[in-house]
């Protein structure tokens, strides 16, 4: 069984583990009753907790929870999801602007089947976007009563703050969570972003805890191609030739032999190291196929000993990141030379609260 703790200090409760439906739809599970009897399963589990987005599969994903959710179990459920990405092929459906959201959380509302969500959230930041912009328009609908609270995901520990100090200068409802990457491989947010979110009472909840499949087990050395579609699609995340992932590849290994000598699976080992952080609420688990979840379950009631942490700490020290790749998201000011080339150009693409 899952254990329930606190959603920062919303005075709400959700499961440690919550069930992520990225992988409900055509660019994962495309059986909506198999999507369907998966979710079933975890709420069975004890799981409250379900995230999903508007651009997983084009809304699909969205529609597959929905489908689950009708018939009495919605109001047991604690539902999140998210905005930002372009659903569809008009480029105006997509960012963080009033425009947008107000539009995005209706086509929500109605993919979902409900008439609230729990959790609405910032999937990417958008420096040309005011960050006050985006809040006041999260604010009304929080007014409105179709949301209830405001969450981000991947965001930098900068614009968390600046959160905080908008909602305190502006009169703006809080961001109350944030949804960054985090596991064994990945653990660059123990640098700033899980202190500040515990100094500003934030509730966490990471996504890829067994670092895009690296932690499930089906890595090893040896590798010398991508073995999923996704893979193929990210190659700086999962070609095993690149240097960076060839380091991911000797970590598993490593990983794989400790979680051996502890009696656990790697896939409990990785789920439970995230766990183990003071500053996380919930893990968000992606399974695609019932076994998936299977597999996953059991990982809530493990408990890692302090030399199976010191050890995981040696194969991969706390702060690291062993492939920049895997953080999530890259600031614009680093991967678009238009705002390195002087000028005013730059300044103006970037949203700044005054």
């Amino acid at each position: 069984m899952v254990t329930y703790r606190p959603f920062g200090h919303t005075g709400v409760r959700i499961s440690s583990l919550t069930l992520g439906a990225m992988n409900f739809g055509q660019r994962g599970n495309p059986d909506h009753e198999d999507g369907v009897r998966i979710i079933h399963r975890a709420l069975d589990e004890g799981i409250n907790a379900i995230d999903t987005a508007d651009v997983y599969s084009g809304g699909e994903s969205e529609e597959i929870v929905g489908k689950a959710l009708a018939g009495g179990r919605r109001d047991d459920v604690f539902l999140a999801t998210k905005f930002h990405g372009q659903v569809g092929d008009n480029p105006q459906h997509r960012g963080n602007s009033r425009r947008w959201i107000v539009r995005a959380v209706d086509n929500s509302l109605r993919r979902l089947r409900t008439d609230w969500i729990d959790l609405y959230q910032a999937h990417r930041p958008e420096p040309e976007t005011d960050f006050d912009e985006t809040l006041g328009a999260l604010s009304d609908l929080v007014r409105q009563g179709k949301i209830r609270y405001i969450g981000t995901s991947t965001f930098d520990p900068s614009a968390i703050v600046e959160g905080q100090w908008i909602a305190q200068r502006r009169g703006r409802e809080r961001v109350v969570s944030e949804q960054p990457p985090y596991s064994i491989l990945a653990r660059g947010i123990e640098r700033e972003v899980l202190p500040v979110a515990q100094r500003y009472g934030l509730a966490v909840i990471p996504w890829s805890p067994l670092a895009g499949g690296w932690l499930s087990g089906r890595y090893h050395s040896g590798l010398t191609a991508p073995i999923s579609g996704r893979a193929e699609r990210l190659p700086a995340r999962f070609d095993p030739t690149l240097p960076a992932n060839a380091a991911k590849l000797t970590a598993v290994d490593e990983l794989a032999a400790l979680a051996d000598e502890a009696g656990i699976s790697l896939i409990h080992l990785a789920i439970a190291f995230v766990l183990e952080h003071p500053a996380i609420t919930s893990a968000i688990i992606g399974p695609r196929t019932l076994a998936h979840l299977e597999s996953q379950l059991g990982a809530a009631k493990v408990t890692l000993s302090e030399d199976v942490l010191a050890r995981i700490d040696a194969i991969v020290p706390p702060g690291t990141t062993l492939n920049p790749a895997d953080a999530g998201y890259q600031p614009p000011w680093l991967s678009d030379p238009a705002y390195r080339r002087g000028g005013g150009s730059s300044a103006r693409r970037i949203g700044v609260a005054s």
